[in-house]
């Protein structure tokens, strides 16, 4: 009974052969959810149905393969003549297979020349190799058909088009492959100098043409060369684009916003010469080193300490010092920098817990969990990671060539520049066309005294609001680094990360989507990966849609979407902001966000992106609290249904992504306790329904073994 086929899908059933695990099996009995399975050595074990057929070795022995999803989105790529021949070619492939040109159980007179009862295979296509040839499809063979055959059995409808119909533009055109050949190396040997026109690479690439082929490859013509550079080079290497309008590095990794969900979760922590001269102790003038230590989740810096020169080991690990313990209020500051007299801050609860905030300096005080640093020998020292062991920090180098991966801190940077160091005497400004001639007159603080500066302004910085900072109940408010830091205390628990499978993904909606510099730009929302990275600003091989890329995505769930790469498989791309979010939501809960929420005078399309995150957040937390209004329930339970399993570690890329902070809203004293109890809940009513979790491979988000070589 192995291998029985019910309108074109295999089953499972009692007396069926399996492959499961890597051994054969024979399904003895049925029980509910599982199946009672026996060896060829008369073991047996029970395996529950879906672990049964997410093992990746899984296979129904004696079965047809399984008919592959129809492409439908490449298949209306295609002219109209390919697609109606195409259609023809698919009632002749099916009538040989069955006998019947609509398929099995579609009703007619089955033709005796195709009857499987009485021919082979091998006949049938015989015979429709004849009948075509004489219908007009030209001069057909009995391989033709068999070819035709097995295509459709592989890819389905696309497999029955003619492909040379709907074959894209090549890279190099009709130009000769030595030449296309030598404009990519001599591209590739132009990355990290500095860059020239086009027009200067062409006596490189003649040098080289000569030098390898010694006269036997001509030059093209200037035009022709220009369309040729046009055409093959990467954004990054044409030398008629701005390297600051293609924000990908080396390797193609895109920028992908850095996320922490609680103070301290990750720091990053970086090296830089203000724009402000001092006098040293030796009578010179000169621009002295800082480095600070900022909290991605709040953006309070919580350490910074100025050098001479050269930031030696111990100056790092005092930065960890200056960050794990409160920072002492100068006599002269006034009380409102001062700890006990802050309206934001926890006070009163944190002073019962540590008496040295009385104190103290109105700013965070975080010992961070995770340190990003850059690859300095600083950094990566024996004293510094030393000191991180022993506070239990745990340090993560930065990829190579990669400014992106500490975006945060290298913004502060600018931020200590333009509004510190400009008002101080000895401004140098970002550059020489920028400084004053007598810049090295005015400096007069010593790095003392610009310390003692420095450590003032950060305590008045962090009661600045920092534009970048929003509470998911008020998205609109910017809030200032204490004000996030006091909201970001609690934490709350995640969702686990949808699953899906490829066959699903193929029925999916289908868009026609450019893959731009920021990625991919869908219903206002961003979608961005590192699998990007070759692909942005290049057109598809796709024919007929105009170099945009087919896009697959869930209308119920719009946190991911997918991509058909040149590799033919669908490739899951998420939103950047995905960790904002608790549950699968739809685009009617984003219309909604957006008719509610609005756009703010001179907010550009990131920063209303990421306000719009935070408010889909807080109607998720105010629907699991039981305070969304009957609107916003009706919306969020219509996607309650999406629900699927987690992802296994073992296969899976991705992990399911990290707690997203709480805060404490109006109403109620905190959300942590009611998002950790309602999961703990969850997970003991799933295990007392359904037993031991089994392992299902599918699609995630994140991987953290591979973070530091894949931001």
């Amino acid at each position: 009974m192995s291998g029985v086929r019910r309108r074109g899908r295999p089953v499972v059933e009692v007396g069926a052969q399996v492959h499961f695990g890597g051994v054969r099996w024979q399904v003895v009995a049925l029980s509910r959810q599982g199946f009672h399975l026996v060896d060829e050595g008369g073991a047996d074990q029970v395996v529950l149905a879906g672990h049964l057929f997410a093992d990746p070795g899984f296979a129904v022995l004696g079965a047809e393969p399984v008919q592959a999803v129809p492409q439908w989105g490449l298949f209306e790529t295609a002219p109209v003549a390919a697609r109606e021949k195409a259609m023809a070619w698919l009632r002749h492939v099916r009538e040989v297979e069955c006998g019947l040109p609509g398929g099995p159980d579609s009703g007619g007179v089955m033709r005796a020349e195709y009857d499987p009862q009485r021919w082979t295979l091998a006949e049938r296509e015989r015979a429709k190799a004849a009948e075509l040839t004489a219908l007009g499809f030209g001069r057909v063979s009995d391989r033709t058909v068999q070819k035709m055959r097995l295509a459709y059995r592989k890819q389905g409808l696309w497999g029955l088009v003619d492909h040379r119909s709907t074959r894209g533009r090549s890279g190099g055109g009709r130009q000769d492959e030595r030449v296309v050949a030598a404009v990519r190396e001599v591209l590739r040997g132009q990355r990290g100098r500095s860059k020239g026109t086009v027009k200067g690479l062409m006596p490189l690439v003649a040098r080289l043409l000569d030098n390898r082929y010694k006269g036997a490859v001509t030059m093209p013509s200037r035009a022709t060369f220009y369309r040729l550079v046009h055409e093959i080079a990467h954004p990054a290497d044409h030398p008629a684009t701005r390297v600051r309008t293609v924000p990908v590095t080396d390797d193609g990794r895109g920028f992908t916003p850095t996320v922490a969900l609680r103070p301290g979760e990750q720091v990053q922590i970086d090296t830089t010469r203000l724009d402000v001269l001092a006098r040293f102790d030796d009578g010179s003038v000169g621009r002295p080193e800082l480095t600070i230590a900022v909290d991605v989740a709040s953006r309070a810096i919580l350490a910074g300490v100025l050098c001479p020169a050269g930031t030696q080991a111990v100056d790092a690990a005092l930065l960890l010092a200056e960050m794990a313990v409160p920072h002492p209020a100068r006599p002269a500051w006034p009380d409102v920098l001062r700890f006990t007299h802050s309206t934001v801050l926890p006070a009163e609860r944190l002073l019962s817990l540590d008496e040295r905030l009385r104190g103290a300096a109105a700013r965070p005080v975080v010992v961070p969990e995770t340190v990003v640093v850059d690859r300095g020998k600083v950094f990566l020292s024996k004293a510094f990671t030393g000191a991180c062991e022993a506070l239990g920090i745990g340090v993560q180098a930065a990829p190579p060539f990669a400014p992106t991966a500490k975006g945060i801190v290298e913004r502060t940077f600018g931020s200590i520049n333009t509004l510190f160091c400009q008002h101080l005497p000895g401004y140098t400004g970002s550059d020489v066309t920028r400084r004053g001639k007598d810049a090295a007159r005015e400096a007069c603080y010593s790095v003392a005294e610009l310390q003692e500066l420095l450590d003032e302004w950060v305590v008045h910085y962090h009661h600045r609001p920092h534009q970048g900072l929003r509470h998911p109940m008020l998205p609109k408010i910017a809030l200032s680094p204490n004000q996030m830091w006091a909201a970001l205390v609690a934490v709350a628990g995640y969702v686990p990360v949808p699953l899906t499978g490829n066959d699903y993904l193929e029925l999916l909606p289908v868009r026609w989507q450019a893959i731009t510099e920021h990625g991919i730009r869908l219903h206002h929302r961003t979608y961005d990966h590192d699998l990007l990275g070759p692909h942005r600003g290049q057109p598809s091989t796709v024919a007929g849609r105009g170099g945009k890329w087919e896009i697959h995505y869930n209308p119920h769930d719009v946190r991911q979407i997918w991509i058909r790469l040149p590799d033919g498989q669908l490739t899951e791309i998420p939103w950047i902001h995905r960790d904002h979010t608790h549950q699968p939501f739809n685009d009617r809960i984003w219309h909604y966000l957006r008719t509610i929420t609005g756009q703010r005078a001179g907010q550009d399309a990131e920063q209303a992106e990421a306000a719009l995150a935070e408010a889909l957040d807080a109607l998720m937390r105010r629907a699991r609290a039981g305070q969304a209004t009957a609107q916003e329930q009706h919306l969020l339970n219509r996607t309650t249904t999406v629900r699927t399993p987690p992802p296994r570690r073992s296969e899976s890329p991705y992990q399911a992504p990290p707690p997203h902070p709480g805060a404490t809203y109006a109403g109620e004293d905190s959300l942590d306790g009611l998002d950790q109890g309602q999961e703990t809940q969850d997970l003991a009513q799933d295990e007392t329904m359904d037993g031991p979790a089994a392992s299902v491979s599918g699609y995630g988000l994140y991987d953290a073994e591979e973070e530091a070589l894949k931001w």
